[in-house]
């Protein structure tokens, strides 16, 4: 188990980390302006989910692997760019065709449903095919870990799931106050075309400098 002061000090250290602007955070708020309020939660909590990952490959020893492997990692990093490319040129090609889901109708509902399922399967895989994040994971959670106390594995199980519910929270009021913009937006049509196609740029421009770095 951990400490308290283990707690504390690495919870003080991760929401600062979480909060500096970074590529999560940018995503976070495109979808949430976007898509709307709740798009943009769902997808920060996809995001945060995403995080977990790392720390199961941290703790089985995989992203051990892939930190001393140039071929995977060069693999997974073009993986992941490819991906957030994909996103970005969907974003592109269907801009300005979300709209607010009506309020009536069984159909309806469940098309919302889908579309916060596959809102929320996006938010997980671009945060989970990271390689960037892995590598972070990998050089971070040790720190905080205590190895005179044994149980390392669980300790870092540990420290991922605070990582994990921090980042939940903090993108998740990040999706919910972006989400009050795209309010606006989904009321201004064109305003929204402009919104998505940002976005889409976003995503590239990220998918891009994940490639070439």
């Amino acid at each position: 188990m951990l400490t308290t002061a283990q707690a504390i000090a690495f919870l003080l250290t991760a929401v600062m980390l979480t909060a500096t602007p970074g590529p999560d955070n940018l995503m976070v708020l495109s979808a949430g302006m976007s898509k709307g309020r709740r798009a943009g939660i769902v997808f920060g909590l996809g995001c945060a989910l995403g995080c977990f990952s790392h720390t199961v490959l941290a703790v089985i020893g995989v992203g051990a692997i892939l930190a001393a492997s140039p071929v995977a990692f060069t693999a997974l990093k073009w993986a992941g760019g490819a991906y957030l490319i994909w996103l970005g040129t969907q974003a592109l090609r269907h801009a300005g065709a979300v709209r607010i889901e009506g309020a009536h109708g069984s159909s309806s509902s469940q098309t919302a449903a889908e579309s916060l399922g596959r809102t929320f399967s996006k938010g997980l895989i671009a945060n989970a095919i990271n390689p960037k994040v892995v590598l972070f994971f990998l050089s971070f959670l040790p720190q905080f870990v205590d190895a005179s106390r044994g149980g390392m594995e669980l300790q870092l199980g540990l420290l991922g799931l605070l990582f994990t519910a921090q980042a939940a929270v903090l993108f998740g009021l990040l999706g919910y106050f972006s989400g009050r913009v795209g309010g606006w937006i989904h009321r201004k049509p064109r305003v929204g075309v402009w919104l998505d196609r940002l976005a889409g740029t976003v995503f590239i421009a990220l998918g891009l400098r994940m490639v070439a770095r």
